[in-house]
């Protein structure tokens, strides 16, 4: 199955809008399912200890950004999206509002951590983001499985979810990546960096990159 990028209508809905709303609702209630957020805090506990400052990609409502600050209170802490400021955001974290390709630039820190955000971006933009992985010591990205599989269990699925969700989750598993492709993707050296993948049963690609 070939990677294919399509328009996902939440991008492209005001985040007051109720179907954005009830899309998500749904995210949240997939995240619980699949254990992305899980996934990447278990990974961000393990290098605590070497690195103190975090940036999400695609932080949404900043939820992840929020559970990361409890988990490592002392960390430095910065949420990209182009939406604004979530209100609840405990103050200490950094927001920065935009396209992330355009402002990661401006970011420092040792670990750069994503779920669900990567596979939005077609072959060009993701050249031009492992440019910009190459500073940093620790990638964590959890990402859509591209697979029959996951196609399938996606529509058995869509009764449970409202009409967005029902259109952008099978647009996302046929945008998302097969092991292997992601470091390919990213043009990320092997003998720079030891990658390490999983698929879970579940339908979803964890990849971790740790610089040598």
């Amino acid at each position: 199955m070939n990677r294919i990028l399509e328009t996902e209508l939440l991008d492209h809905l005001d985040p007051t809008d109720s179907g954005a709303v009830r899309s998500r609702r749904d995210l949240r209630f997939l995240d619980l399912f699949l254990g992305n957020s899980r996934w990447i805090l278990r990974a961000l506990q393990r290098i605590q200890d070497r690195c103190s400052r975090f940036v999400e990609l695609g932080a949404g409502e900043g939820r992840l950004c929020s559970c990361v600050h409890a988990v490592n209170p002392g960390s430095e802490i910065t949420g990209l999206d182009l939406i604004a400021r979530p209100r609840d955001l405990p103050p200490s974290i950094r927001w920065v509002s935009g396209d992330f390709l355009e402002t990661l630039p401006g970011v420092e820190a040792e670990a750069c951590y994503g779920s669900l955000i990567l596979h939005h971006l077609d072959a060009a933009a993701l050249v031009h983001l492992g440019r910009e992985f190459r500073r940093f010591s620790f990638l964590l990205f959890s990402e859509p499985y591209r697979g029959m599989v996951p196609l399938r269990l996606a529509g058995l699925s869509s009764p449970l979810f409202g009409e967005i969700t029902r259109h952008d989750m099978p647009a996302s598993i046929r945008a998302g990546f097969r092991k292997g492709e992601l470091a390919a993707l990213l043009g990320l050296d092997t003998a720079r960096w030891e990658i390490r993948e999983t698929v879970t049963r579940r339908g979803t690609l964890r990849f971790a990159a740790i610089r040598i």
